[in-house]
């Protein structure tokens, strides 16, 4: 009885948070229908529901929500202590969950995880490219990427890029036929390409500071695209103005695919930052990631 309710409650976990039998079946390794089976099982031995099932997502009711986080600091403890004994092997091994945006994991993460993970074949790394501002804590993450103004007051946050700078580009093409703008204001006569917040879901808005003060320009166009590859590609192509880590078009402005403007008005801002909770215990394998990342 008392392995059956573990290894269910385990599987309700992971349904309560996955919030679909679809998602949590894959990572459980069992089918829809055995974990289906299981939750009703468990239902029924509690007597009481856990989960509203509907066609679209499982929510957990108001008992299955108190299970859920009366049990979750107690798994998490467990789970902790399990990784503690694997951290006494001779070689450093675990798992590492980390939530990033699409630049920060091209520009930072991914050039430090490639010699790291060679290093260190036992260490699994997991990385989700998100460019919303991820709950770490709920999307039971141990650690985030954000620009440094973006991280929370109660995070530790650990240095891992350099101060970063934003340029507005377009194609030669493209300013020949309109001219380029002196001044932020000036976009609104210029097709600039959009992006939108993934986790607001309004439009950027494009962010300068002229005599140290901030201004923030909401721009026009026919394109709105998330993909930075892709807001580049635009760019090139002449479909409108693109708003971009400064990094990531240095090649292309060197060999006049792109031109750069309103430069002035651009200033550098702090890069990005790893950060994690600080009641947190941490294995071995995540005090190496830190160090490997760690710009002194």
């Amino acid at each position: 009885m008392l392995k059956d309710n573990f290894n269910d409650l385990l599987s309700f976990m992971v349904v309560a948070h996955e919030r679909s039998f679809t998602r949590a079946a894959a990572q459980l390794g069992v089918s829809q229908s055995a974990l289906s089976h299981a939750m009703r099982n468990l239902e029924a031995r509690l007597d009481m529901r856990l989960l509203t099932r509907t066609t679209r997502s499982v929510v957990p009711t108001e008992a299955g929500e108190q299970l859920f986080t009366r049990l979750s600091p107690h798994l998490l403890e467990i789970e902790q202590e399990l990784t503690a004994l694997r951290d006494m092997r001779d070689k450093p091994a675990g798992n590492i969950r980390i939530t990033a945006g699409e630049h920060a994991m091209t520009a930072v993460l991914w050039p430090v995880l490639k010699p790291f993970m060679l290093q260190y074949p036992d260490i699994n790394v997991e990385v989700t490219v998100d460019n919303g501002l991820t709950d770490i804590v709920d999307g039971r993450f141990d650690a985030g990427v954000r620009l440094g103004e973006q991280v929370a007051k109660d995070m530790i946050a650990v240095r891992i890029a350099p101060d970063m700078r934003m340029a507005v580009v377009g194609s030669p093409g493209y300013f020949a036929r309109h001219g380029e703008p002196q001044t932020p204001e000036q976009l609104a006569d210029h097709r600039c390409i959009n992006m939108r917040l993934p986790t607001r879901g309004g439009l950027y808005a494009w962010e300068f500071t002229r005599e140290g003060r901030e201004i923030r320009v909401r721009v026009d166009g026919q394109l709105t695209l998330n993909n930075l590859p892709q807001r580049l590609d635009a760019a090139e192509a002449g479909l409108g103005l693109a708003y971009v880590p400064e990094d990531t078009v240095q090649d292309a402005i060197s060999q006049g695919r792109l031109v750069r403007v309103l430069e002035a008005f651009c200033p550098a801002f702090d890069g990005y930052r790893l950060y994690y909770p600080s009641r947190r215990q941490h294995t071995t394998a995540f005090s190496l990631l830190v160090d490997a990342l760690r710009r002194t």
